[in-house]
């Protein structure tokens, strides 16, 4: 057998929010990778060690989870009013397959930080000290994120004492604004409410009929409260992930509730769309214990929410459902707004499996449609290492 090289690649090994992921200079990938398709994929997939029917990615840079399976490459960006082009790859783990059918909210938090370190963003907007605006267009899904980087003799800032559950050690807090948040999906015809309802009665064989909100912001969303499907709301990851029987449960009503959004044509398309839409159900407020032993009381929380993620309860929130929730949350009659007590509100705090989360929308009524012009909340970021990937250059061909 002859040789095969390993190519390298400048890449920074970085975590947003409660995510990870490898990212990418767009103009440092191979040139063949530089276009959407298939070297592209195979590239990012041999990257992260997928697919490995193993599970375990040990042969990569993921982590086998969909928290650590992501990829990002950014770019200038050629839009006005825009410094960077930024877009998000989920690469599934035991497939040969990576989603580009959503953004990663977490991870957006670490893109303004990468860009402003990688000479992505006229240094012109950069201050020595203070907040540093970049304007980032979300390629996946064609929205602006707004994200204040906190910058310190001319560099990212990313110490500090910003703490967010589901990540152990504080860091500098990076501020998002995800403008105009209603996503504009394929066949939803762009609508926040793609069936025109805040509730539907939603059909699922085998599970029943089922109260939904099924909702387009920051990514496609199905609710459902808990008690429904025979939750409490305070489940941890456990609980959960190990019942294949409930992992079913999810996939299924996670496959008719796309049909019913318009996001599929019929039922075997889901398996195109690991990443998007995404299940979850809520439940009022109640005291539990989270993943990491902290106890987490009624008074903390005005609602509990559990996402399931590339089919798996996410151990914290993904930050495009927690856009979701706080849309959701701020239109009256929702369930999001419903467990949350009801009534208009601009933020919602929310509990989830590592701790709690606040998120601000606000919502207002318009010729008959609900608008939210943007969700807003923190996460922070920071690189983990930087320098080179290596890739085997027969895997790419």
């Amino acid at each position: 057998m002859a040789h095969q090289p390993q190519i390298k690649i400048p890449a920074t090994y970085m975590r947003g929010g409660t995510s990870k992921g490898v990212f990418f200079r767009l103009q440092d990938l191979p040139a063949a990778a530089q276009q959407p398709g298939v070297a592209r994929d195979k590239l990012l997939m041999r990257v992260i060690g997928s697919p490995d029917p193993y599970g375990k990615q040990i042969d990569g840079m993921g982590g086998a989870t969909s928290s650590t399976s992501k990829t990002v490459i950014v770019a200038k960006s050629s839009r006005p009013d825009h410094d960077v082009d930024y877009l998000f790859g989920q690469v599934a783990i035991d497939r040969a397959f990576v989603d580009w059918s959503g953004n990663c909210g977490n991870l957006s938090a670490a893109v303004g930080p990468f860009a402003i370190s990688n000479g992505l963003v006229d240094p012109g907007r950069v201050p020595d000290n203070g907040i540093a605006v970049v304007r980032i267009w979300q390629a996946n899904i064609g929205k602006t994120i707004i994200a204040h980087v906190p910058v310190t003799n001319g560099q990212v800032q990313e110490t500090g004492d910003f703490e967010l559950d589901g990540v152990t050690f504080p860091a500098a807090e990076v501020q998002l604004e995800f403008m105009d948040p209603a996503a504009e999906e394929e066949g939803a015809g762009g609508a926040m409410f793609p069936t025109g309802n805040l509730v539907d009665d939603l059909e699922v064989p085998g599970v029943g009929t089922l109260k939904a909100t099924m909702i387009n912001a920051g990514i496609p969303t199905i609710f459902v409260n808990a008690e429904a499907i025979g939750y409490t709301g305070t489940e941890l990851q456990e609980a959960i992930n190990s019942d294949a029987a409930a992992l079913k449960k999810f996939e299924t009503i996670r496959a008719y509730g796309a049909l019913r959004m318009g996001l599929i044509k019929q039922l075997d398309e889901i398996a195109t769309r690991q990443h998007t839409p995404k299940i979850a159900f809520v439940a009022k407020s109640q005291a539990y214990t989270a993943s990491s032993g902290k106890r987490v009381g009624v008074e903390d929380a005005d609602l509990l929410v559990r996402a399931m993620s590339m089919g798996k309860l996410h151990h914290a929130m993904m930050g495009t459902a927690a856009v979701a929730i706080g849309t959701a949350a701020a239109i009256p009659g929702t369930l999001v707004n419903l467990a949350a007590g009801g009534g208009e509100r601009s933020a919602v705090r929310f509990g989830h499996p590592s701790g709690t989360l606040r998120v601000g929308a606000e919502a207002s009524e318009e010729g008959g449609e609900w608008v939210v012009k943007k969700a807003i909340m923190s996460r922070s970021a920071r690189v983990l290492m930087e320098g080179s990937v290596r890739v085997p250059q027969g895997d790419l061909l």
